[in-house]
């Protein structure tokens, strides 16, 4: 895909090209990746690692993850144009030209690799990097306007960070991050998929086999249903694989329960209005999940 230039407006402020240069990570999705980071940095710590290293961890994933954003936005702007829900975003309106946009996304990623290698360790730096390179040439290249499984697959990327915030406490990998990793990449299809619901006509546009924009609303909700299930299956797995206790294992079910029930209710009803109910409660579930593990962790010492 060839570079092209936009003009920034004359008028712009440096607040609103600041802004738009933010925009450009999306900060809504990184504040949920680094959610999951935090508590599973605790679960290897079996308590609260180092502040500083917290700190560095979170920093060089929230940069890692801002620059593969910001890489996806670049690749995008020929259809993020096409589609209402992203006609605003910076290299559609001109705010940032793209050229600007794929040097800063580059920017972060190196020193996202430079800052977890220098301030934590090569492995959690190499783990965040792969995801970016997965999360571009797999997901957006590639999968994301070939194949109605493009989120499933694609997705991984997203499950990432919690590989790198283990390796960054123990150096090394085992299978309780394996287990939350694939809690995140089950959580995905789900999640992705009810948004998605809204805006079939919006993919259908662009030309982008989302489920819900080339499936039946039956098929999408009878598979989101599925994972659902087979998501609160390993959340509970993990209770055996990370030797967690009563906390996280009656919370895990309560918060299973009620997600199996949204997806339920959604393939009985198949209506908009349900596929969003069960897109907000997901990301409750998630947020909730995760710091239920720490909180755990924390009622054992």
């Amino acid at each position: 895909m060839a570079i092209s230039s936009v003009a920034i407006p004359r008028r712009t402020t440096v607040g609103a090209r600041v802004g738009a240069y933010v925009a450009l990570t999306k900060p809504r999705i990184i504040e949920l990746l680094l959610i999951t980071t935090l508590p599973t940095m605790i679960v290897a710590q079996r308590g609260l690692p180092p502040v500083w290293l917290m700190i560095a961890t979170l920093l060089g994933g929230a940069l890692a993850a801002g620059g593969a954003n910001a890489i996806n936005m670049f690749v995008d702007r020929d259809i993020d144009k096409l589609m209402h829900r992203t006609s605003k975003r910076p290299l559609v309106t001109g705010a940032v030209s793209p050229r600007n946009a794929l040097v800063f996304a580059i920017g972060l990623e190196v020193l996202a690799f430079a800052e977890l290698w220098g301030w934590v360790n090569l492995l959690s730096a190499v783990l965040a990097i792969s995801a970016t390179l997965f999360y571009v040439f797999v997901y957006t290249l590639w999968l994301k306007r070939t194949s109605s499984q493009n989120i499933v697959i694609g997705g991984a990327a997203g499950a990432v960070p919690v590989l790198v915030g283990w390796a960054a406490v123990t150096d090394s990998l085992s299978w309780t991050p394996v287990v939350m990793f694939a809690i995140i990449f089950l959580w995905t299809p789900p999640h992705f998929w009810a948004l998605a619901v809204k805006y079939k006509d919006d993919y259908q546009a662009a030309n982008v086999p989302m489920l819900p924009a080339v499936a039946s609303f039956k098929r999408t909700a009878g598979e989101i249903l599925v994972y659902s299930v087979v998501l609160v299956a390993v959340s509970l797995l993990l209770a055996v694989v990370a030797k967690l206790g009563v906390v996280y294992v009656v919370s895990a079910s309560v918060l299973g329960v009620l997600f199996i029930a949204a997806a339920l209710r959604l393939w009985r009803r198949a209506t908009p209005k349900a596929a969003m109910q069960l897109f907000s409660y997901s990301i409750t579930y998630l947020t909730l999940l995760f710091i239920l593990m720490a909180v755990d962790i924390f009622t054992k010492h």
